[in-house]
């Protein structure tokens, strides 16, 4: 080959570049910028006092409807007489001890026999005795505080909101979360921290 054949190669080279040429800029460019690394849009920030305003916002409105729904399936039922509690759920006797008789109080430890239920009645837990140290165990809270209004052999229906159950989170087994749970529970024995029985 001669150069003069060299010539006309890179004059045709030459030629196709300058006709190609926005063409070959192109490929260029998105060659050189497509490989560089997407930088991650960072969150939009909101103000830690703004989030939690707006989540008790939230939970203050959940918490109204769900009042609104036990207040409603509490009227219909004609002949059990609930009593609102200033613990934030709703109580009503089976059995009533009229009999000035003690209740127990933070130490004791009570026997009770007690099912949860919701709110329709369907069965979540059947039946169970159980002894219970008032305000030293874990229990449903809303339990807790209505234990310590009873008196040895009563019997009362509780109707307690999730707010005062277990929350968004459920039990983690049957208990859904946001459920308003029902419980009949009766208080068997209270037993003094010195093991007097009452």
């Amino acid at each position: 080959m001669n150069s003069d054949h060299y010539y006309q190669i890179i004059k045709k080279i030459y030629w196709f570049l300058m006709k190609n040429r926005v063409y070959i800029y192109i490929i260029v460019v998105i060659g050189v910028f497509g490989c560089k690394e997407l930088e991650a849009r960072r969150p939009k920030q909101q103000s830690t006092k703004n989030f939690y305003k707006e989540v008790v916002e939230q939970n203050k409105k959940m918490n109204a409807l769900e009042t609104q729904k036990i207040l409603s399936h509490l009227s219909k039922d004609t002949i059990t007489e609930y009593k609102s509690s200033a613990n934030g759920f709703w109580y009503a006797y089976q059995k009533q001890d009229t009999v000035l008789s003690s209740t127990p109080v933070k130490g004791d430890e009570v026997t009770l026999n007690y099912n949860i239920t919701s709110l329709n009645n369907e069965v979540i837990y059947d039946f169970q005795t159980r002894k219970y140290t008032i305000d030293k165990e874990d229990f449903v809270p809303g339990l807790r505080d209505g234990i310590k209004l009873m008196k040895k052999g009563e019997t009362i229906t509780f109707v307690i909101p999730s707010y005062r159950a277990y929350g968004v989170t459920g039990d983690g087994n049957r208990i859904g979360m946001n459920q308003t749970l029902k419980s009949i529970v009766t208080l068997i024995e209270i037993k003094k921290p010195n093991n007097e029985i009452k």
